[in-house]
């Protein structure tokens, strides 16, 4: 690896990779950093938010992780009765789901999520908005961790969603359609070899 900030990795020079949630930190939750109480950092969960979804990455750290998942469900259902389906605080509590899934081992589930919340954010933000292109790079980063065997159905997944968003030239879906190539190139020399 040549390069690694929090969030993110670059496993090459051309191409970054984000991890499916990056690291939690102050600056993530919105909070100033204790030793830069000065700077004023911009809020990305919402107050309402930020106090239950502490709790759910509370209780994930400490192991219980279909606790969290369960917390998590349950705030998602709240707060969509309230604010509705299509908006920003349901959007970051479903990253989360998505994230839990991933940390539970279901690939499916994770890459489901964090489609969803690609296709709500470019419903509600715009497909140009940095935090939907970033969505997308995410999603696209948690596909490249997905077991062998899954890889090409949910890349299909991956690939129509990012299309929609994007546009079938953007950067993200032409890296995908490289990825699902290579994949399918894999699958038919190992099938050749197993013949």
């Amino acid at each position: 690896m040549t390069r690694a900030t929090e969030g993110h990795l670059a496993m090459h020079e051309h191409e970054e990779v984000f991890h499916p949630w990056g690291t939690v930190s102050p600056a993530f939750w919105g909070a100033p950093a204790l030793a830069s109480a000065e700077q004023a950092t911009p809020q990305r969960v919402p107050e309402v938010l930020r106090e239950r979804l502490a709790a759910v990455a509370d209780t994930a750290s400490r192991g219980q992780l279909q606790d969290a998942a369960w917390m998590a469900y349950e705030l998602d259902t709240e707060i969509a009765a309230e604010y509705g389906t299509d908006h920003l605080n349901v959007v970051h509590i479903r990253e989360v789901r998505g994230h839990l899934a991933y940390l539970m081992g279901d690939h499916a589930t994770a890459l489901g999520w964090y489609l969803h919340t690609s296709r709500l954010r470019a419903t509600i933000q715009g497909p140009r908005h940095p935090d939907t292109q970033e969505a997308t790079r995410r999603v696209y980063s948690l596909w490249r961790t997905v077991p062998t065997q899954d890889a090409h159905r949910l890349g299909i997944e991956l690939l129509n969603a990012v299309t929609d968003i994007h546009g079938p030239e953007a950067p993200v879906a032409l890296r995908t359609r490289r990825r699902l190539n290579s994949l399918a190139l894999g699958q038919s020399a190992a099938s050749e070899a197993q013949s």
